[in-house]
């Protein structure tokens, strides 16, 4: 297991990729989702594990009061580099770890986290956190993937991967990466449970992402977390296109006579009352 300092750095490491390719990705879903937990201009809204911005942007855009927070501050940094550029003045970013929350007991109305907390490796403490900071009848929001195989974007990548490398193992399944903690639905219920929330609702759909080249599902991978960027770290640069070629023509089958190919990807919206 990786150590706070460790996690920090493997984030950072990818933090422009991850603002470039992947952080656009959830925007659509983010949306929908704050609609879905009743976020009003004016609430106090905190984001935690926030990457650059996929919720925490939109739940600004709506007139919140928003703190977010990532414990990789070149992740932060590219947060607040997108409030300045859209000119939004209710928004701050904060350096901070999901497990430890400098923040305030009872100081927001929404605490949310968008494939976030499902990265930690302390899950029940970090959800914890969200519970102590959120004011007594205040809603806590979760946003986690579904089993990794009705995960597209990643069933695809490992798909060619697996072309290319026949004896490459792919992903671990027991236990399956900390991404993937959450995939069982019942999970998310129980784990939200425990932490204290109550009135929940557990809601399943899938997220629609779109690709256009081998290149950008390749780049969406290797940059939405330090995991996908081990997959690839062994390869030659003869695998790496064969790779990428094998991509290609999966995309080009899935989009027909489009120009894009719509890749689904199951995921979890856990709501609860504090």
């Amino acid at each position: 297991m990786r150590t706070p300092e460790q996690t920090r750095a493997a984030w950072d490491e990818i933090a422009a990729g991850y603002d470039q390719f992947v952080t656009p990705s959830h925007i659509s879903l983010a949306e929908e989702t704050l609609r879905l937990v009743g976020l009003r201009a004016g609430m106090r809204f905190l984001d935690v594990a926030a990457g650059t911005g996929a919720l925490n942007i939109p739940a600004a855009r709506l007139g919140a009061q928003v703190i977010a927070t990532d414990i990789s501050p070149t992740m932060v940094a590219r947060l607040n580099q997108r409030v300045r550029e859209e000119g939004l003045v209710n928004i701050q970013g904060r350096v901070m770890d999901a497990h430890d929350l400098d923040l305030d007991d009872d100081a927001f109305d929404i605490s949310a986290s968008q494939y976030g907390v499902m990265l930690l490796p302390d899950l029940p403490r970090a959800l914890s956190e969200m519970v102590r900071v959120t004011r007594p009848g205040g809603r806590v929001l979760v946003i986690a993937f579904g089993p990794p195989s009705q995960v597209e974007i990643l069933s695809f990548f490992l798909g060619a991967m697996k072309t290319v490398i026949p004896d490459f193992k792919g992903l671990p399944v027991d236990p399956p990466p900390l991404p993937f903690q959450l995939a069982d639905p019942k999970k998310l219920q129980g784990e939200m449970e425990k932490a204290g929330l109550q009135e929940l609702q557990i809601e399943s759909l899938r997220e629609e992402a779109f690709f256009q080249s081998a290149i950008q599902l390749w780049d969406w991978v290797t940059h939405s977390h330090p995991i996908g960027a081990g997959l690839v770290a062994g390869l030659t640069e003869a695998q790496e296109l064969n790779v990428q070629k094998g991509l290609g023509d999966m995309l080009r089958k899935r989009a027909g006579d489009g120009s894009r190919a719509v890749l689904t990807n199951a995921t979890h919206i856990g709501i609860g009352v504090a």
